[in-house]
């Protein structure tokens, strides 16, 4: 039997029953829910679409092949992020992680010490792609500089996270910069180049924001950093010339090169350079008090992919000094084929379609789409509590509105960042929310005012939709 379009209200059913879910997870699972809960909850959700789908008698095969299609699709963002774990491990114990922390430290100046701390922040959360554990280290440090000099500790949290998020929106390294495009069916580095025309005026207006306020505070004592490199400079040989190899990448990529063969020349330097600097930290993490051919192997090869710590005299930067390898990105891969499966189902019953058309009857312009994007992102941040399920629900349910108006992918991963990645640490009960006010001790309405990268991201995005700027076409991309 043919089956009928579905109603917008039945197509709708299995995206409410999903956050539904999600919101009853992340209250019992807390930051634990994308351990795996939440990916099962994702099937879960594909579960009630296929009960839809055969209530339609769309086929068990159809759906599956669909499934099939989603996940041939996103095959490159899967082997980029496991390419990406491979650089971090390999990044890290050649010192380049540590050299771009070292020298970012030496920024922090009193007198600016409000925009030092975005600088510093952006800098390591670009360097390790994370923002949570830029927070967690580096920022617990610039709050309690920041109490000795008598700033406010909602200003000291709100520079701190306004500087990490703006690193980790940039990061190749970071899982949110790798899920956006992934969702919206675009490329790594297409996504990140086209994500700087928003990110950098607003982090340029956050900074001049900052100057204003730090000129109107006084500062007293030393903004006192000496410890921390110290014990950088104690664990590893740092010295400029570990550039040579981010720079390098960085060529590639604005020379077009594909992003696994940047990402894996990247990662074979990144070894190699841990070989020629930092033959300490290989024997470290080999235990052995010689380093032979196989010793070195073995501690590159595991860097490149397991986890692996290396321990400093401040306890402060341990957390920096880790990194997960290919291992550490399974869980966001994991996440992503969940994903991949729920959408597949929604596309293959014909509900992805009657969302699309009906956002579409709506959304007669671009800036009416980009609204709905943003509203949508803001939606499950507010419901779902997770800046994960804000990327990968939304952009499920818009790649098709987006296509279908003739707009390319990095709009709609751009938007995704724009609006859920930086919004979820402005919600108390969000994870983000809940992890960064309790790591600096700061609560979010104390420093929402003032995380200003991360509400004025939103509001930029739309701007750039009103007056057409930088929205990319299909027709652009081929």
């Amino acid at each position: 039997m043919k089956s009928k379009p579905l109603t917008l209200s039945i197509a709708l059913l299995p995206i409410l029953v999903l956050i539904a879910l999600l919101s009853l997870n992340v209250t019992i699972y807390g930051d634990d829910a994308l351990s795996g809960s939440n990916q099962f909850i994702l099937l879960l959700g594909a579960s009630v679409a296929a009960i839809v789908g055969f209530r339609q008698h769309i086929s068990y095969h159809t759906m599956i092949d669909k499934v099939a299609e989603n996940l041939q699709s996103v095959t490159g963002a899967l082997l980029i992020l496991l390419f990406v774990g491979a650089l971090a491990g390999t990044w890290l114990i050649s010192g380049i992680i540590p050299a771009m922390i070292y020298y970012g430290l030496q920024i922090l100046h009193p007198t600016f010490f409000l925009p030092a701390c975005i600088i510093i922040c952006a800098i390591i959360s670009l360097a390790t792609g994370s923002s949570w554990t830029t927070s967690a280290t580096v920022g617990i440090a610039l709050i309690g500089i920041g109490k000795v000099l008598g700033v406010p500790m909602g200003m000291t949290a709100g520079a701190v996270i306004s500087g990490a998020y703006f690193g980790d929106k940039l990061s190749p390294l970071s899982d949110t910069t790798n899920l956006a495009p992934a969702m919206a069916g675009g490329e790594l580095f297409t996504h990140i180049r086209y994500m700087t025309y928003t990110t950098v005026p607003s982090i340029l207006i956050t900074l001049i924001a900052f100057l204003i306020i730090g000129f109107t505070q006084e500062t007293s004592g030393v903004a006192d950093t000496g410890a921390l490199l110290f014990a950088i400079k104690e664990k590893f040989t740092i010295h400029l010339g570990l550039f040579i190899v981010p720079t390098l990448v960085i060529l590639m990529i604005i020379r077009k090169s594909p992003p696994l063969i940047a990402l894996l020349v990247g990662t074979l330097l990144g070894g190699l350079f841990a070989l020629l600097f930092q033959r300490p930290i290989l024997l470290e993490l080999a235990g052995t008090t010689t380093l032979t051919a196989s010793a070195a192997y073995r501690a590159v090869m595991d860097a490149i992919t397991v986890s692996t710590q290396i321990s400093s005299s401040t306890p402060l930067l341990n957390d920096l000094f880790s990194s997960g390898g290919m291992e550490g990105m399974l869980g966001t891969i994991w996440l992503i084929i969940c994903a991949m499966v729920f959408g597949g189902i929604m596309d293959a019953i014909g509900a992805l379609s009657a969302i699309s058309q009906a956002l579409l009857n709506w959304a007669k312009t671009t800036f009416q789409l980009f609204a709905s994007t943003t509203a949508s992102c803001l939606a499950i941040n507010l419901t779902a509590s997770d800046q994960y399920l804000s990327i990968v629900i939304p952009g499920k349910m818009f790649a098709k509105a987006y296509k279908d108006l003739g707009l390319a992918p990095e709009n709609l991963s751009r938007t995704l960042e724009d609006s859920g990645t930086v919004t979820s640490v402005l919600i108390p009960w969000n994870t983000c929310g809940a992890y960064q006010s309790g790591v600096l001790g700061v609560g979010v309405g104390e420093y929402f005012i003032y995380a200003i990268f991360n509400w004025i991201s939103p509001i930029m995005t739309l701007l750039y939709a009103a007056l057409h700027i930088k929205i990319r076409s299909l027709r652009a991309t081929t």
